[in-house]
């Protein structure tokens, strides 16, 4: 588990993140992120692992797929309890593996060791600077160790739906440390069924991460995804597929 010490740093990164954005939104920084769409809109799971969530779109029979666990799995439970639906967790991260194993999880949450890429075999996957914390990833960015990597599976979307036996998502979840961009391309291009898509965005590790999240985003927007709700750090982007009012 994370201690108190370790969680309260992340609420204090947290809050100043919010500070810093909340100025850079007033100065029109962030002008690429605007809603698009109005539905009722929820927050699942704690501050700093939930997502803004659709939820009359959800039922018992939705499928949620939770790309990046870490050591939360507050917005599962909150998917779980609120709809009595499944949801499948992926992280291919050893500690997250561990953690998961030493909890008792929900029956209706079914975690799978491996992780979200645009193509499926095994990939170096650097572990984080701060042994603290949790979050590694297969793409080279500031908060990870360089030196310290392990070799990991890693499957594309079309792949993990054919192994569960999916046609359809109602709501896929990533928070995947910077290997968003490359997934959320992948996604589109395989033109799979999806309703919600809910994304943390990791500008702030990647060079020209900006310019990378503005153009993905127009990206999701030509192909049917309207944002409908923004966190306060504006990091937390919930998308929906335009297809679902008209049925």
């Amino acid at each position: 588990m994370i201690n108190h010490s370790n969680k309260n740093t992340i609420m204090v990164t947290r809050l100043k993140s919010r500070i810093k954005y909340f100025i850079l939104k007033i100065t029109g920084k962030f002008s690429y992120i605007k809603k698009g769409v109005k539905c009722k809109y929820l927050w699942y799971g704690n501050r700093y692992g939930g997502f803004y969530i659709c939820p009359e779109f959800l039922d018992k029979n939705a499928v949620v797929y939770s790309f990046g666990i870490g050591e939360d799995i507050s917005f599962d439970r909150a998917v779980i309890n609120n709809h009595d639906c499944h949801v499948f967790g992926f992280d291919p991260t050893p500690k997250s593996i561990g953690w998961i194993n030493r909890q008792k999880v929900p029956g209706k949450f079914h975690f799978y060791g491996f992780g979200i890429s645009d193509k499926s075999g095994f990939a170096d996957f650097y572990l984080p600077k701060n042994p603290e914390y949790v979050s590694g990833s297969i793409i080279k960015q500031k908060n990870v160790d360089l030196m310290k990597k392990v070799s990991v599976e890693m499957k594309s979307i079309k792949d993990i739906m054919n192994e569960l036996g999916h046609q359809h998502i109602d709501v896929l979840k990533m928070d995947i440390e910077g290997s968003e961009y490359a997934v959320i391309e992948n996604i589109l291009d395989a033109k799979i069924s999806l309703t919600q898509i809910l994304i943390e965005f990791h500008s702030r590790f990647i060079e020209d991460g900006e310019h990378k999240t503005a153009q993905i985003i127009a990206k999701l927007k030509s192909n049917g995804y309207e944002i409908f709700g923004i966190s306060d750090s504006f990091e937390e982007i919930s998308f929906i597929n335009k297809n679902a009012f008209r049925h």
